[in-house]
This record gives C-alpha cells, structure tokens and sequence, in this order.
C-alpha cells in the first residue's frame, strides 16, 4: 500500500511518532556530547535522528497537500511542519 492511499489522521501520526523518536535520538546525543555519559561516537544517532525528523516532516507535507482536508487536520499539519522544522534547524546548528 503506497503512502499516499493511508487516511490524514494516520499519516500525521507517522508523522508525529518518527518526528518525536528523531527529537529524543538528537537530544541523547547532543546530552552525550555535552555531558560524556557514554564513550561513543554520537554521530551515527544524531544522523538518524534528523533522519527521522526529515520523514516525520515529509509526512506531514504529504498531508497538507492532499485535497478536501478538514480545517482541524490542515491545522495539526501546520503546526507539525512547523515544531519539525524547528527542532531541525535548531539541531543542524548545534552540531
């Protein structure tokens, strides 16, 4: 089954669901980096967190673009694109 063919309400929670796994694997790694926990490079899990954050945003592009949406649904997406997009650039900029 394509991407395409699921319902909003299940996209966007894809979406949510890898966007906030991404946030978590980004923020252990930037606490590792910071805080020496661990003795292990961090490089491969933040790539996967932003990874995860680039899917979760390109899910709720998929959303957004998808004709007859509910205001509510359109709305969640906006806001999805929106803490994504943040959380993004705030982690490719504190590398």
């Amino acid at each position: 089954m394509k991407w395409t063919e699921h319902s909003e309400k299940t996209l966007l929670q894809r979406a949510f669901l890898f966007g906030i796994t991404g946030i978590v694997l980004c923020l252990l790694a930037l606490a590792n980096t910071y805080f020496s926990i661990l003795e292990a490079p961090m490089g491969p899990l933040n790539g996967v967190g932003m990874a995860l954050q680039l899917v979760g945003l390109s899910l709720a592009v998929l959303v957004i673009r998808k004709r007859k949406l509910a205001p509510e649904i359109k709305e969640k997406a906006k806001k999805m694109i929106l803490i994504l997009g943040v959380s993004l650039m705030f982690f490719i900029l504190s590398i």
